[in-house]
């Protein structure tokens, strides 16, 4: 008979088998062995979701904590709809949109549309939940999948967005608009459907981001189709910004459009600008004193996964089932030493800022310093490789307790830089 610990290595081995497979979202079937799925979830390693639907989670993980589930929210979402209801069904107009302006914020509510759906509310974890919406689908050509959602097109939700995206969520909307570079992508609907007032809105929303062009185009079309079209502007408000055409990413005119909608709230805010301070010693001396606080706060965490290390550990009779101890803290002075060395070569640079350099041209040429030195502790201990320092991070990170998206890694350097040359 297999001992306890044989048990557990055992289990940990069918989910790891699972995540390296790419799993994320885990039905009852997928681990049919009842004494390993007791094990995991009693570990911390596993759990339950919905009936039957589990997700794998870290065991230092503390109640309450949103981090597993906001992780694997979007891929549990995806393979338990489909599971339910096959490929009959699309997120609604609305959460499409957000999505493609490249908001993958956790909603407390995703609705889903399907004509198997029966009106009712499916409870997920952390005040979550789906909306089973019965509705008819729209035409296969106006849906789209991403990472397994099944979603509006970029024109067609845009055109069957409700009016309260463009005034309540207006940065998404804007975002969204961005995106289309030729009214050739929405006339085809606009004009098969007859969409009379749809075309006025959404003629009236892309003047509002001064695309006159792609607005002038559709009232024309729609007109000279027979129609009788009239623009009305769905934005409550309207800003002075010109957002690249050519842009097709939507992270891009996403930044510059929440640079503009917030700077000038910020600045209103703002006390006086108090200048670069002339007693540099004092200055310097404030920002030694705030060290302790900042490094406490500068805490992150990701998505956890069973690796073969863990197995080995376990196999050796050196894993704790709370906490690894000697690890942690090797992980955590580290970590500790990293923020430090990355402290003193920020604090190079605001010296070189109080004695004339230009703040912004030093920040950019200095900025990678900062992060090799906040990571070389860990690559020097053999806790991360030579190349994890160069460029940005290669691997996902996430705030615990935080809900919003996070950039995936192919975009992460070209945001950077934008973000620096803006």
């Amino acid at each position: 008979m297999a001992t306890p610990q044989e048990r557990f290595i055992e289990s940990l081995k069918e989910l790891q088998k699972l995540q390296d497979n790419g799993v994320v979202a885990i039905h009852t079937d997928e681990i049919p062995n009842r004494t390993y799925k007791s094990i995991l979830i009693r570990t911390g390693f596993l759990k339950e979701v919905s009936k039957g639907w589990y997700i794998a989670t870290s065991p230092e993980e503390r109640s309450g904590d949103t981090t597993s589930w906001y992780t694997s929210y979007w891929d549990f979402v995806a393979k338990f709809v489909t599971h339910k209801n096959d490929t009959k069904w699309c997120i609604s107009a609305d959460q499409s949109l957000q999505l493609h302006a490249g908001n993958w914020s956790v909603p407390a509510q995703l609705i889903i549309r399907s004509p198997k759906s029966n009106n009712t509310t499916t409870p997920l974890p952390n005040n979550t939940s789906l909306f089973n919406l019965k509705a008819d689908l729209p035409d296969e050509d106006l849906i789209v999948m991403e990472k397994g959602i099944r979603m509006y097109s970029k024109a067609a939700a845009l055109i069957y967005a409700s009016t309260s995206v463009f005034s309540n969520n207006s940065l998404d909307a804007r975002t969204a608009l961005s995106m289309i570079s030729d009214a050739s992508e929405l006339l085809p609907t606009l004009l098969e459907y007859g969409h009379t007032t749809l075309a006025g809105r959404i003629a009236g929303a892309f003047r509002n981001i001064n695309r006159e062009k792609i607005s002038d185009q559709i009232v024309d079309t729609m007109r000279q189709a027979g129609y009788d079209v009239r623009e009305i502007d769905p934005f409550e408000s309207k800003l002075n910004i010109d957002l690249s055409v050519r842009e097709r990413s939507p992270f891009v005119n996403r930044i510059k459009l929440m640079w503009m909608e917030m700077r000038e709230i910020i600045i209103k805010a703002f006390p006086k600008a108090p200048g670069i301070s002339e007693e540099h010693g004092a200055y310097i001396s404030k920002i030694d004193d705030v060290y302790t606080t900042d490094a406490y706060h500068s805490l992150s965490i990701e998505r956890y996964k069973v690796t073969a290390e863990l197995i080995d550990r376990v196999s050796s009779g050196m894993w704790n089932h709370n906490i690894n101890k000697e690890d942690r803290k090797q992980k955590d002075a580290m970590a500790a030493r990293g923020y430090y060395q990355a402290f003193l070569i920020v604090k190079e640079t605001i010296i070189k800022i109080l004695n004339g350099a230009n703040a912004g041209k030093q920040a950019d040429v200095d900025h990678q310093k900062w992060y090799r030195e906040l990571f070389d502790p860990s690559v020097v201990a053999g806790l991360l490789k030579s190349s994890d320092l160069a460029g940005y991070r290669r691997h996902q990170v996430y705030i615990g307790g935080s809900n919003m998206f996070h950039l995936a890694l192919r975009r992460c350097v070209t945001q950077c830089l934008y973000f620096l040359s803006y």
